[in-house]
């Protein structure tokens, strides 16, 4: 047994994740961790659709999104990480902060934005939210658009690695 048993991954499936799913898969690795992969079906952000559309048609699409999310996570993680995966409906920092509590998780890795300024305001952080909520350790994992291009970790990613083993 290693320090962490279960690491619980959500995903957008977000251009930029891949480092949060590597990150993800070294850590399950390292410690012989079980990945629950989580995909949150956010119907908040339909809420002001007109009433003659169809719900049943935006869920078959986000539900589409989230088993194509959670097959890159597979993917990408290969046969030698346990994985199990997890479609659930919500608002998703309350889903993933109730997941961890619900399914004895250890940890939790997820990528963030980093968006300040107005866009932070505006949308809120979904990362933030959960560090503030879960009930175990949060590790966040920097995706911007210049992650896109690039396999290398960004030095911000680098420093808050290096924060969070000081501060661990």
């Amino acid at each position: 047994m290693g320090l962490y048993d279960r690491i619980l991954l959500p995903t957008d499936g977000s251009a930029g994740t891949d480092r949060v799913i590597e990150h993800a898969g070294e850590l399950a690795r390292a410690h012989d961790a079980t990945i629950d992969a989580l995909y949150v079906v956010d119907a908040t952000n339909f809420t002001g659709l007109p009433m003659e559309t169809s719900w049943n048609g935006v869920r078959q699409i986000l539900e589409s999104e989230g088993e194509t999310a959670l097959g890159e996570v597979e993917r990408l993680l290969g046969d030698d990480v346990a994985l199990e995966t997890h479609t659930v409906e919500g608002t998703p920092s309350s889903e993933i902060v109730a997941f961890a509590r619900e399914h004895d998780i250890d940890l939790v890795v997820m990528g963030t934005h980093g968006r300040g300024g107005i866009d932070r305001l505006l949308l809120g952080s979904v990362a933030e939210r959960v560090v503030r909520g879960s009930p175990v350790p949060v590790t966040t994992v920097g995706v911007t658009d210049t992650d896109l291009d690039s396999d290398e970790p960004s030095d911000a990613t680098e420093r808050r690695s290096a924060e969070a083993s000081v501060d661990g």
